[in-house]
């Protein structure tokens, strides 16, 4: 690692990812500093996927020369130590965590890659502690003890930023935060949003919702096609024309006190 790689939590150059016969990101490139809010937006069938996957290594790019990737300054992975250092909150680990799981159980899994605490598990009374003020940071903790059945599908997603969060990461990656949840469930998911944020959590959003979007999230890269079209400062870069290209509809926009919104 190196001063110049080491400022970096996504150093992505030039990279070709397959899925299957597929060529789903083609010549993508993405530089993204340590402390820096970015959105991800586009369409579905973008490639917003294989970048998460990308991410979190469950995909890798084609070996070619003029290609490299390095994550918060490294070119290499354990993938449990990254877990512990970019926490994830997606769909994904909202369809896992289901069941009579606890809140506190849900949490507690986030130190063992799991979605659940299992027989095999030895938890420490160190990582109850952390757990239990990690709801608590979040104002959830009478969430600790209840299933997960029996939440709210925006308590549930707030318990699953906890779980990200219990590890004390560098930063959180959003994947469609908003999706499945009702209007006030939104509101809250966005304002915890801003509360990391200003916290000093680094926050990479990935989303096809312009409402995501938070106010301190100052930078948006709009992606098509498997590459990125656009990476600039939000307000340049949220206009009606550019949108309406990305998305291949007629749309108008609205902004009110840093928020965005598309119709």
């Amino acid at each position: 690692m190196n001063a110049t790689s080491a400022a970096f939590l996504l150093d992505f150059r030039n990279l070709r990812v397959m899925r299957g016969q597929k060529t789903a990101l083609d010549d993508f490139s993405l530089l993204i500093a340590a402390d820096e809010h970015v959105a991800i937006l586009g369409p579905n069938g973008c490639g917003k996927s294989t970048l998460i996957k990308t991410i979190t290594r469950e995909c890798y790019p084609v070996a070619r020369d003029e290609s490299s990737m390095s994550i918060l300054g490294q070119d290499t992975w354990d993938v449990f130590q990254l877990r512990s250092a970019l926490g994830i909150v997606s769909n994904d680990w909202m369809l896992s965590c289901t069941g009579d799981a606890s809140g506190r159980d849900v949490v507690l899994s986030g130190f063992f890659s799991s979605t659940a605490i299992y027989p095999n598990h030895l938890v420490q009374p160190e990582q109850i502690h952390l757990a239990d003020e990690t709801l608590a940071e979040l104002k959830i903790s009478h969430l600790a003890d209840r299933s997960v059945c029996e939440m709210s599908s925006g308590e549930a997603r707030r318990v699953l930023i906890a779980r990200a969060l219990v590890h004390k990461p560098r930063a959180l990656l959003f994947d469609e935060p908003c999706n499945s949840l009702d209007l006030a469930a939104q509101q809250g998911l966005r304002h915890t949003m801003s509360a990391l944020a200003r916290s000093g959590t680094a926050i990479i959003l990935v989303t096809h919702e312009l409402a995501d979007i938070v106010p301190e999230i100052q930078r948006v890269v709009l992606m098509s096609k498997g590459r990125v079209v656009a990476d600039g400062p939000k307000e340049e870069i949220l206009q009606v024309q550019r949108l309406q290209d990305l998305f291949g509809v007629s749309v108008e926009m609205a902004r009110r006190d840093g928020h965005y919104h598309l119709w």
